[in-house]
């Protein structure tokens, strides 16, 4: 798909509002920061005007919105109400991040996207959240309500993959299966949680751009795949067995760091409840990649040529460091 220029301006912008969010220095810069990125990224969503981008459009209009009246609204209560203000706070970028219990709007507005909004809604969309959850963090009295936001994400993440047929839905449960781990990993590193994220972007990147250049959406459209293409055949399943923290895969690395960190920082509770959602967020990568090689139908493609050659080299580049990656864990042991 060819976008119009008019959206770079609205990526730039897009991109401006997450700057100004984490490097301001007050709460009412951060808010204007939050609100250009979210007024930057609707025109994004709607690039046509049919039902299923209207209705994505609105319904992240309407929770951004209500995220953001709750933020401006805790950030004026901060001197007056210094007890209430940081947990309406952190309610709020909840919220506007799509963590459980605020997750609902999450796979619903994912289903409505295409791969390039998709991705930017997983990755460049909770840089602004996680960052300012990251400063609220510092208070000692917020970090048990960020560890149950954590547990109940696994949990939640974990379970809503299981009934679903939309690869978009699937990776929206797997994001907020990943965000409990982010979110775990802010309340003991405070450069865990991005080492962690570089990973999961750079991994979501490689699975989506592969998916938009097979125009992908359900697993029905997997099974159509024409596997001649013998490497896309192998990078599917390296991709999301390494998203599902399958090892020695790459992604495996981050999940492994934080897991030390919990055992010997004795939290075993948050661990199980975390070691338990990842089993089964791998079951479900697992099931698409079984499904994925074994039922197939060789005589039928949906392979189309990307539009862009340079797209489709950028795309290819990200698929074959994602695979190269492969052998990170090997030298993490080693060295």
């Amino acid at each position: 798909m060819i976008f119009p220029l008019s959206y770079t301006l609205f990526f730039f912008c897009l991109i401006l509002g997450i700057f100004i969010s984490v490097s301001s220095p007050s709460w009412f810069s951060i808010w204007i920061g939050l609100e250009l990125n979210m007024l930057s990224f609707i025109p994004l969503i709607t690039i046509k005007m049919n039902f299923y981008f209207s209705e994505s459009a609105l319904k992240y209009f309407l929770i951004q919105a209500l995220g953001s009246t709750l933020f401006i609204l805790s950030s004026c209560m901060l001197l007056s109400f210094p007890q209430v203000s940081p947990p309406l706070l952190l309610t709020a970028l909840f919220l506007k991040l799509g963590s459980a219990p605020f997750h609902f709007w999450f796979p619903q507005v994912m289903s409505g996207l295409i791969w390039p909004q998709a991705i930017i809604l997983m990755t460049l969309q909770k840089i602004p959240p996680m960052i300012l959850i990251s400063y609220l963090s510092m208070n000692s009295n917020l970090i048990q309500i960020i560890s149950f936001s954590a547990i109940l994400s696994a949990i939640i993440g974990a379970l809503g993959g299981l009934n679903t047929m939309q690869l978009r839905k699937i990776l929206a449960f797997s994001s907020i299966n990943h965000m409990s781990w982010m979110l775990i990993s802010i309340t003991i590193s405070d450069s865990l949680w991005i080492f962690y994220f570089l990973f999961y972007s750079l991994i979501s990147l490689s699975i989506v751009a592969l998916f938009n250049i097979l125009q992908t959406y359900t697993l029905s459209d997997l099974m159509k795949f024409n596997q001649t293409n013998s490497i896309h055949s192998l990078l599917i399943p390296f991709n999301l067995l390494s998203l599902g923290g399958l090892p020695p895969l790459a992604g495996f690395i981050p999940k492994w760091m934080l897991i030390q960190l919990l055992i010997n920082n004795k939290f075993f509770f948050t661990l199980i409840f975390l070691l338990s959602s990842a089993l089964i967020t791998l079951y479900f990568y697992l099931r698409i990649t079984i499904f994925f090689l074994l039922l197939t139908n060789p005589s039928m493609s949906i392979y189309k040529k990307s539009n862009s050659s340079l797209f489709s080299l950028i795309s290819n580049s990200f698929l074959f460091s994602n695979l190269f990656m492969f052998f990170l864990p090997i030298m993490f042991l080693l060295f």
